[in-house]
């Protein structure tokens, strides 16, 4: 692929060799810091680019600004866009998503509470349609399971596969992403003997919380009754966190047990019907 310039800033692809870079980069918005329990940031990093829809923005020899998107199947979804602190302001973002979006018709992205974002993506081509929700507390408050609800170790290729029947959608690379991160635990739900989710928990990178990296629910499922059941064995017996699109009908439940919402962004999309915010607990980087 041939690199493209903007004066005197040129966005290629991403490498390997840039991650160091990238992760300063990072840190300094707050998205990147101590590796106290696991390097989560490092893999997820890697894995935006073997996929191939990473960018860099170079200035000279120096990386001043990071855009990665994938395709999910049911958009091109907007993983990260940073730009260095000490760059801003200079048009360096707008065609660094530009080039991470270039060919893309359906569009997703969670977006920053700065302000800054949400003009960018708009016109982009994305709307805000829901509040995301980082919702956290102690899995021993969690509301009971539902009746019959159980969850069960799953190999990731039968996750992969079930996604695909559910939904038609083969996220095969992203589900070995998911499973080889620190702490995977990959799951079904069960409603009896019918499989209502799939799901992945995981540790997080500085502190000892456990995480539902992502948990797609079928169709004809109970939401909440599925969801209470992959965060109870997500947390472990101890702190859970994880993401909600406003509307899930969990989270007033949640809120009532005693979790609180420790942090939120947008989502924006192009397409409302893009997905189901009821039948997903997204990965954000990742949907």
């Amino acid at each position: 692929m041939t690199a493209r310039r903007r004066g005197t800033i040129e966005i290629r692809p991403a490498t390997e060799d840039d991650v160091p870079d990238i992760r300063t980069i990072l840190a300094a918005h707050g998205n990147d810091g101590p590796i106290v329990i696991a390097d989560i940031v490092g893999p997820y990093v890697q894995h935006l680019i073997r996929r191939g829809g990473a960018r860099v923005a170079v200035a000279g020899a120096e990386i001043v600004g990071f855009g990665a998107a994938l395709d999910t199947g049911r958009s091109v979804h907007l993983a990260d866009l940073f730009v260095h602190r000490e760059r801003l302001g200079e048009g360096i973002g707008r065609p660094l998503l530009e080039s991470v979006f270039a060919g893309s018709t359906v569009r997703t992205t969670f977006a920053s509470d700065d302000p800054r974002a949400l003009p960018i993506y708009m016109r982009a081509g994305m709307q805000p349609i829901w509040p995301s929700l980082y919702v956290q507390g102690d899995a021993r408050t969690l509301p009971p399971i539902g009746a019959g609800h159980t969850t069960q170790a799953a190999d990731p290729d039968r996750l992969r596969d079930l996604e695909l029947e559910w939904t038609g959608l083969d996220r095969s690379a992203d589900h070995a992403y998911w499973a080889a991160m620190a702490g995977s635990d990959p799951f079904v739900v069960l409603d009896g003997s019918d499989v209502t989710g799939v799901g992945y928990a995981r540790v997080r990178q500085a502190t000892p919380i456990r995480v539902v990296d992502r948990l797609l629910i079928h169709r004809d499922a109970d939401p909440v009754a599925t969801t209470i059941a992959a965060m109870t064995r997500a947390g472990q017996g101890g702190p859970v966190f994880a993401c909600f699109l406003g509307i899930h009908p969990a989270v007033l439940p949640l809120l009532e047990a005693g979790f609180r919402i420790v942090d939120r962004d947008q989502f924006m999309t192009s397409d409302p019907d893009a997905i189901d915010p009821i039948r997903l607990l997204p990965n954000p980087g990742m949907l």
